[in-house]
């Protein structure tokens, strides 16, 4: 069996390319995540999980992840990605994304709207809500992601010795 993630990163990025797939290379690039091989997951937050800043990580490793994507090949289009993380403490928590056409503040507005109300549905109270997010302005090929990534520790990955 799998064990729970004990902590969370939340990153963003957006890039230009020449197409679609370069953009979202480079949108990876500017998260700092562009070296990793996502797993995507649904959007449950453990219990007790630590929300850190991104860690060092080895190239090529598995990892865990909620992720949000958007790509325009639209010169002059405004795309956003957002993701939230919603914390209970006396239990687990949500994550959620959002992208679209838009500006950064609307894409956070809609993921802390989409958090308050997953809270309301599980019936749990809300404590603390952490959002990090993106625009781009598309000249050729452009890209914003939003991720949520799950680290084994703490603290992220276990040190080998």
């Amino acid at each position: 069996m799998w064990q729970p993630p004990r902590a969370v990163s939340l990153v963003t990025g957006h890039g230009e390319g020449g197409s679609e797939i370069n953009a979202f290379d480079r949108a990876l690039q500017d998260a700092g995540v562009a070296d990793l091989n996502f797993l995507r997951v649904t959007s449950i937050l453990p219990p007790g999980t630590r929300i850190i800043e991104l860690p060092p990580y080895p190239p090529g490793i598995l990892m865990p992840a909620v992720y949000a994507r958007i790509v325009s090949t639209t010169p002059g289009d405004r795309i956003a990605a957002a993701i939230g993380v919603g914390v209970c403490r006396e239990s687990h928590g949500v994550i959620m994304e959002h992208t679209g056409h838009t500006s950064r503040a609307e894409a956070e507005r809609i993921v802390r709207q989409m958090i308050a109300e997953g809270f309301q549905i599980r019936r749990l109270p809300l404590h603390e809500v952490v959002i990090a997010s993106t625009e781009h302005a598309v000249e050729r090929a452009g890209c914003a992601v939003a991720l949520a990534l799950f680290w084994p520790t703490p603290t992220g990955l276990a040190r080998r010795a």
